[in-house]
């Protein structure tokens, strides 16, 4: 019955879910992740997402799941820093080997200077889903259901920021290509 007044938008039947399935969730990924304020925000990511498609979701077993997301989640987050400590080890390495040189060390630290700076000049939204999309790995769908608009306009500001970069990097092309070929 709680699935039924869920679909309905009943935010008492939202409350009585997550009342009941909080902590099981939380205990958990805590045994698996064992950092509670990463498993606090991923269990609070599953309710939201529970919440926000509500109306759209098929759900036989709630318990199955809400444990099910929860055990994605907990994988995905594991994948996502594994892939970050694997840059970093990247980075490191390649990083010291072209610390002493440091024309090219000034010449990285304008090239990102201005490419925080055309990225701060980019209008609020197309500056906001360029970020979800490049920096925090989300998908156009994913960026379309958390700001609640189509997944056209999603895709005409990332274009628009992608476009918008591209013209004012390309006095950097000799930069980039020195950086990346000579690493």
């Amino acid at each position: 019955m709680l699935l039924v007044y869920l679909r309905t938008g009943d935010e008492k039947a939202f409350r009585e879910i997550y009342l009941r399935y909080w902590k099981k969730l939380f205990g958990l990924a805590t045994r698996k992740l064992q950092d509670a304020a990463v498993t606090e925000e991923l269990v609070q990511d599953i309710f939201l997402k529970l919440w926000e498609r509500r109306s759209t979701l098929q759900i036989d077993r709630l318990d199955a799941y809400l444990f099910t997301a929860v055990r994605y989640a907990v994988i995905n987050h594991i994948k996502s820093n594994l892939v970050q400590e694997k840059f970093a080890e990247y980075a490191q390495f390649h990083y010291s080997e072209i610390s002493s040189i440091t024309e090219e060390q000034l010449e990285l630290a304008e090239l990102i200077q201005v490419v925080e700076q055309q990225l701060n000049d980019l209008p609020e939204k197309t500056r906001r889903i360029f970020q979800m999309n490049r920096l925090e790995y989300q998908s156009v769908k994913e960026i379309s259901s958390k700001l609640q608009v189509p997944e056209r306009t999603v895709e005409y500001h990332l274009s628009q920021a992608l476009k918008s970069l591209r013209h004012y990097l390309r006095d950097y092309l000799p930069t980039l290509l020195s950086l990346i070929f000579f690493m």
